[in-house]
């Protein structure tokens, strides 16, 4: 094993030219809300940020989440949607309608098919219907949020915390914009069969009928999904949302408005801007070599890394852009390498905005070279790591 393996960096620079249009004016959007993020889901392109990666109390948007590990067992045959769950007085007590927060007003000690409760979730944001699917799944509201966090960090929510599956809030409950709308896409682009759930526009249950709380919804500009949030006034206002328009896809998250008016137009805004405003730019085609990785004790000394897909980004429309890439591993990487193993990631920017990250795999399969060459190899990172020492300062 080498001494020293550390984080290896490549940068590249892409020339992005304008095919004739004027240039947008897109870095002068403005939004009224603290927190709000704009992410083109086809191509990961992150088209605004504002205060994205500062914490924010989530309330319902924490039902994203819940649905997600119920769509997963799901999907796994783990659970079915005729699968009927019991309504405890815990889930009836704290969710239901004695509580007097948002509800799908389930009766005490009935059972309920998990395709209701799921609807009872994401259309009627009912508090009920999110503390019986938890402890239904995990036997317990408590091993559930565990699931949650656990859940989470899989999914790459490095900052984000869930305490529990419905919104309350507390210390253990705070989330980012940015990883919401991770969070949202990753929803949209797993579970397509389940996602069309949060855009129904109104569900009726118990003879009681309820809208959908998405403001979106009804506004005509392609949105199907996801979920709103709010507490009180103090925790502001919340919701992270989705349109499509002409086959593409934009996810927005906003935190913090003053009131559910602020929260629905800035929301609106930032979509329909983001719409008018972009057009797709191709970096590089699925497969095509991005750069290599260096490769330790293998009969070769690197690998081509390329990505699954075409890598795209979305430029301002008419904008002449350089673009700074680095593809970012961990090395160097030690053979034997099969082909299509995923080592590393490229990072684009704009200027100091990451707008773009995507996993890097490696084009062919490196088998462990001779036992020379290994040597030689760890000669020479024994030697890379003694002069990085020696420049960081490092005795």
């Amino acid at each position: 094993m080498p001494k020293f393996p550390g984080l290896h960096l490549i940068l590249i620079v892409f020339a992005v030219w304008a095919l004739g249009a004027a240039p947008a004016r897109a870095q002068n959007f403005q939004t009224s809300v603290p927190s709000a993020i704009l992410i083109d889901a086809g191509t990961n392109t992150v088209l605004f940020e504002k205060g994205a990666d500062d914490y924010a109390k989530p309330a319902s948007t924490v039902k994203i989440l819940t649905a997600e590990l119920i769509f997963q067992a799901l999907t796994e045959g783990k659970l079915k949607l005729d699968d009927e769950f019991t309504v405890s007085e815990h889930a009836w007590r704290t969710g239901g309608a004695p509580a007097g927060g948002s509800a799908m007003f389930l009766a005490l000690n009935s059972r309920v098919r998990v395709e209701d409760l799921i609807r009872g979730l994401v259309i009627q944001s009912g508090n009920d219907a999110a503390i019986t699917l938890a402890e239904g799944l995990a036997g317990a509201e408590e091993s559930f949020v565990t699931r949650m966090n656990k859940r989470a960090a899989e999914l790459g929510l490095v900052k984000s915390r869930f305490g529990n599956p419905w919104g309350m809030d507390g210390p253990d409950q705070k989330v980012t914009a940015r990883e919401m709308a991770k969070l949202a896409a990753h929803v949209i682009k797993t579970y397509p069969e389940y996602y069309r759930y949060f855009g129904e526009k109104e569900y009726t249950w118990n003879k009681i009928r309820q809208q959908n709380r998405n403001p979106l919804l009804t506004m005509s500009i392609g949105a199907d999904g996801l979920k709103t949030g709010n507490i009180d006034k103090d925790s502001g206002y919340g919701l992270v949302g989705s349109a499509t328009q002409d086959g593409r896809r934009l996810i927005v998250a906003v935190y913090g408005a003053r009131s559910s008016k602020e929260r629905a137009e800035e929301a609106r805004k930032l979509l329909q801007w983001g719409f008018r405003n972009f057009e797709e730019k191709e970096l590089f085609k699925a497969g095509e070599p991005i750069g290599p990785a260096q490769v330790y004790g293998g009969t070769k000394g690197s690998v081509e890394l390329t990505a699954k897909e075409d890598i795209k980004v979305l430029l301002p429309r008419g904008a002449n852009e350089r673009l700074m890439g680095k593809i970012i591993y961990e090395g160097p990487v030690l053979a034997p390498v099969e082909a299509g193993a995923t080592v590393g990631r490229l990072e684009v920017k704009r200027g100091n905005s990451v707008v773009l990250e995507q996993p890097l795999q490696t084009a062919e399969s490196v088998e462990q070279g001779s036992l020379p060459r290994r040597a030689f190899d760890a000669i020479y990172e024994s030697a890379a790591a003694a002069i990085h020492q020696k420049l960081s300062g490092k005795k």
